[in-house]
């Protein structure tokens, strides 16, 4: 019988594992995934059509190639695993700004995002993570003092929102121009005083413990791979255990929200349950998990990644 209850238990656990974070392109007025397939996604960032490279879009194009080249004002080209170029089709700036607004925030809050033709096919957004923008938004805006860490942070959209809710924000990514950029989509977005640091997160978080550091809201988003600025190597499935066993001691026990994110292709939502769910027993913390993912406007889904959290 003891098994029996064990095992129900254990169904219960990871049934959550059939709901999926669901970023409408609605929500998201600036952004569209408009069709995906033979490795390439075509999306729309503000005015302007972009044709990228997706490498979990292992499906056939849903509209003819046609469509694709009418619409699309560039096409990244890659060179090698790391880098490539864009080919323009029709004139179109090397940069460019898109918003976002937050649902229900009174007064009406927007993120606002200066975009670029980068020689690493980003473009400075991850528009899947909309949905967490909210929920840190709406989280700390209810959390007296509350504070945040964004690891990994990129250009600052979590940073941002955060910020936007009165949170303390420390902005954390181990390289310099993504780090100005992030600067940059501060002043545009009209606010300030996020904490930024230029430094590798796994030392970060290290210092933080032994500065008796604590935060209300900690944000991950880990690449597969990466450097730090004096030449730390970072790779996803070897440092994210060693990476949560520190950051989940920043946690403050008491109210928290704990956002892991996780790219890497073939990367199951069993291992941020894995990663997580031994601290949500034992602190009662509300756990859950799943997929990132976006519908196309062809009628596609396109998955990008999972998730897990911790909130309390």
């Amino acid at each position: 019988m003891a098994y029996k209850q064990s095992y129900s238990q254990l169904i219960q656990r990871i049934d959550y594992l059939r709901f999926m974070k669901l970023l409408h392109p609605l929500h998201f007025k600036d952004y569209e995934l408009l069709d995906c397939g033979g490795f390439e996604k075509l999306e729309r960032f503000g005015s302007f059509f972009t044709v990228r490279p997706e490498p979990q879009a292992v499906w056939n194009k849903n509209w003819s190639a046609e469509q694709w080249q009418k619409m699309a004002h560039v096409r990244f080209v890659p060179k090698n695993s790391s880098s490539g170029s864009w080919q323009k089709f029709k004139s179109m700036p090397d940069q460019w700004n898109i918003e976002y607004t937050i649902a229900n925030s009174k007064p009406s809050q927007t993120i606002q995002f200066r975009l670029g033709l980068t020689a690493f096919k980003h473009v400075g957004v991850f528009p899947e993570q909309a949905s967490n923008w909210e929920r840190i938004y709406q989280f700390a805006q209810n959390i007296p003092n509350c504070n945040m860490l964004n690891l990994f942070a990129y250009t600052g959209g979590a940073s941002l929102a955060g910020r936007l809710a009165g949170a303390e924000v420390t902005h954390v990514d181990s390289i310099r121009q993504v780090l100005n950029w992030a600067h940059e989509n501060q002043k545009l977005s009209n606010t300030s005083n996020i904490r930024w640091m230029l430094e590798d997160a796994l030392s970060f978080v290290k210092k933080e413990i032994r500065r008796k550091k604590t935060y209300s809201i900690i944000v991950l988003d880990p690449p597969s791979y990466g450097h730090g600025p004096n030449g730390e190597k970072w790779k996803l499935e070897d440092h994210i255990a060693e990476m949560m066993h520190y950051v989940l001691q920043l946690l403050n026990p008491k109210q928290h929200l704990l956002i892991l994110n996780a790219y890497s292709l073939g990367f199951s939502a069993l291992i941020t349950h894995n990663l997580l769910y031994p601290y949500a027993k034992l602190h009662s913390s509300a756990f859950d998990c799943g997929e990132l993912w976006v519908p196309s406007t062809s009628g596609l889904q396109l998955p990008l990644g999972v998730w897990g959290s911790l909130e309390k």
